[in-house]
């Protein structure tokens, strides 16, 4: 059981750039499943959580569940770790913020050293099972998952409706309870003024736009998630095919036109903001986390765009995670207050991009 997070652990979506990875950080699919035989957690009474904690880490632990051998599930009993702790968790998209929360019934489920397949316990359903992967790679995640989610189901019996497919808390996750999703970086957007027209865009489409931590979390530094809301009445592969085949290309070619313009009518002033940007990652020595951020992303511009050598787009994404309070703070090895973060969080930038960038 997990007793303490590492901030440095090597999750693959943070140390390896995949398909597609200028625009595209991250791939996830997620799964919602209830057990029969128990009410949804909202209603369900404090012994009813904690049976179904119980039963899910039995059956969770049980060898097999995750397809590849190279992983293995690890429990995590969050009610037994420090609030920085779970704040990492937090920070690396294992939990939810409602998961973050000190409940004795909430658990979860992660492989290591990938961290790419992950169940929380007791969120809004019993079950949530996700697999993430780096670059745009929905359709090998979707097979894990449900690689996954199969295995799960043979120890136990899910909640399930022959006229409404899987019973979920939330009504937009009734029927196959799959949310695709990608972790998309899209400054140009920005720049360009066009971020307003791409989220009417995604609306139409009936997508959902989120922050980086999802339902209820901020936009930072120009990334968001993108996902699916329609479930019910339409196939898991329906689902994944027309996001990752008809909605994704748009959006990628979406920001790539945005990027040629802005090289093409203003690239002066795009190389001053990247480098501008570069110079005072590398010498301020106070820097809060959303300015960090966004200088961080100016900077992955730069990059993608090749106007920035010397640092990789990898080194960038992590470092968007290594400066957010918990893993800062774990990091360092002690608890900070503010003033101290913004003080370390700036001695970590100027000392891995000096290091990066010669």
């Amino acid at each position: 059981m997990m007793t303490r997070f590492d901030p440095e652990a090597s999750a693959s979506w943070l140390t390896r750039s995949g398909r597609e990875g200028d625009v595209v950080v991250s791939s996830r699919v997620r799964l919602a499943r209830n057990m029969a035989g128990f009410p949804f957690v909202h209603r369900a009474t404090d012994d009813q959580r904690e049976a179904i904690k119980e039963r899910a880490q039995e059956c969770l632990m049980d060898s097999g569940i995750v397809g590849r051998s190279r992983s293995h599930l690890m429990w995590v009993d969050l009610a037994g770790l420090h609030a920085l702790d779970r704040r990492v968790l937090l920070e690396r998209n294992l939990i939810s913020q409602q998961q973050a929360k000190s409940e004795p019934w909430r658990g979860l489920a992660v492989s290591t050293p990938d961290e790419e397949y992950a169940v929380m316990v007791n969120e809004e359903d019993h079950l949530r099972l996700q697999v993430v992967r780096p670059g745009l790679d929905l359709t090998s995640a979707f097979r894990e998952a449900i690689t996954m989610d199969d295995r799960l189901e043979s120890r136990m019996d899910y909640a399930f409706s022959l006229r409404f497919g899987y019973l979920t808390a939330c009504p937009t996750n009734l029927g196959t309870g799959i949310r695709v999703s990608v972790m998309l970086h899209l400054p140009a957007l920005k720049l360009t003024g066009e971020m307003d027209k791409f989220k009417r865009a995604t609306k139409a489409m009936s997508l959902a736009v989120r922050g980086v931590h999802g339902e209820g979390s901020d936009t930072l530094g120009d990334f968001c998630q993108v996902s699916n809301q329609v479930t019910l009445g339409r196939s898991e592969q329906d689902i994944l095919m027309q996001f990752e085949h008809e909605i994704l290309p748009q959006i990628l070619d979406f920001e790539r036109s945005s990027r040629r313009t802005l090289l093409s009518k203003r690239r002066v002033m795009l190389e001053d903001q990247v480098q501008r940007a570069l110079g005072v990652l590398r010498s301020a020595r106070i820097m809060k986390a959303e300015e960090a951020t966004q200088l961080l992303s100016q900077v992955r511009l730069g990059v993608a765009t090749e106007l920035v050598s010397g640092i990789t787009l990898e080194q960038l994404t992590y470092l968007t995670v290594l400066i957010q309070p918990g893993h800062l703070q774990r990091l360092v090895g002690r608890p900070l207050d503010q003033a101290e973060r913004r003080i370390e969080r700036a001695t970590m930038l100027r000392e891995r991009l000096t290091s990066a960038c010669g």
